[in-house]
């Protein structure tokens, strides 16, 4: 175990009651503005050409958070930075990989499908991957020995359930349904929602840090590289498993940005929740792994993004 991150199992985060109703209400309103884009049409291109969609969701839900799991053996980080790491990985995809594949000159359409798709199936995933990932973590961290046993993983899934349903599925179906019912006034408000989406998700990693700026500061060091690999990681799995099922270029580009553009977010939402994490947990390895992922896959979503742009579609 690398001995300077033991400090961050320490850390105590503080964070208000105010600070989590605003960083809930600014999750659920990204997630409407994401629906916004989202069209029943998409669920129908799921049936009628599911090859693309279901190597998404595998790469997403199960390669990303198995991956993940053999990371945090291979570099045995501190028990709340691996759990950090666990959690993001059971997170859905990120609210600007939309952004990034259009940018990158991916398959944008394959894009909205995977952010519809995997989005609500996160409702479901993401408290099964955290649970069984992380109780599977931890069961391996007590057996080898470890000085200081870490206590079964005992995380209210019904709670976290009930949680990812209200941040992320009630605003999607909210915005799918007045997508559908109100197309002109969606048009006319898309756009705008949409930079206002990017600058909620900003003022969401700041009213999180904001209360715990010093502590960021002093120890995101710690996890700068240990996040580089892990989204490293993320991205060369879409990748790689795209190009192993046989997806066309702009297919492998998409799946490698859903992959590697994680809702952390959501993850920081969770985090926070005192029903689900109770408060004399001390997490903040987890918070500080949450919080530097929401920036460095933006920074890395765009540099790659960037890259592919000018490079030629190949077949």
């Amino acid at each position: 175990m690398n001995v300077s991150l033991e400090v961050l199992d320490h850390v105590r985060l503080n964070f208000s009651d105010s600070g989590l109703l605003f960083l809930n209400i600014a999750l659920a309103f990204i997630m409407f503005g994401v629906a916004l884009d989202i069209q029943f049409q998409n669920f129908k291109d799921v049936l009628r050409k599911p090859a693309s969609v279901i190597t998404g969701v595998i790469s997403q839900f199960v390669l990303l958070p198995a991956f993940t799991f053999l990371l945090v053996l291979l570099i045995n980080p501190t028990p709340t930075v691996a759990l950090g790491m666990i959690l993001v990985a059971a997170c859905p995809g990120g609210n600007i990989s939309n952004f990034i594949s259009s940018m990158a000159r991916a398959n944008v359409a394959l894009s909205v499908s995977l952010t519809a798709f995997s989005t609500l199936a996160a409702i479901f995933m993401t408290p099964f991957n955290f649970s069984l990932w992380g109780s599977l973590y931890i069961d391996f961290y007590n057996a080898k020995g470890a000085a200081d046993l870490v206590r079964p993983l005992e995380i209210d899934n019904a709670q976290m359930f009930q949680t990812v349903f209200i941040l992320l599925g009630l605003p999607v179906i909210i915005g799918l349904f007045f997508a559908r019912k109100l197309p002109r006034i969606t048009e006319k408000i898309k756009k705008p929602i949409k930079t206002a989406s990017v600058l909620f998700f900003i003022l969401m990693v700041i009213a999180m840090l904001s209360a715990n700026f010093s502590h960021f500061i002093k120890f995101v060091h710690l996890v700068f590289f240990i996040v580089l690999l892990h989204n490293g990681l993320a991205l060369a799995t879409g990748y790689s498993f795209s190009m192993l099922t046989r997806r066309t270029w702009v297919d492998r580009r998409t799946i490698a940005i859903e992959t590697g553009i994680q809702n952390s977010g959501l993850g920081l939402a969770l985090i926070f929740n005192p029903k689900i994490f109770p408060p004399e947990m001390e997490l903040g390895g987890m918070a500080i792994i949450a919080a530097w992922w929401g920036i460095w896959h933006i920074l890395s979503g765009l540099a790659l993004a960037t890259l592919w742009s000018r490079k030629p579609i190949l077949a």
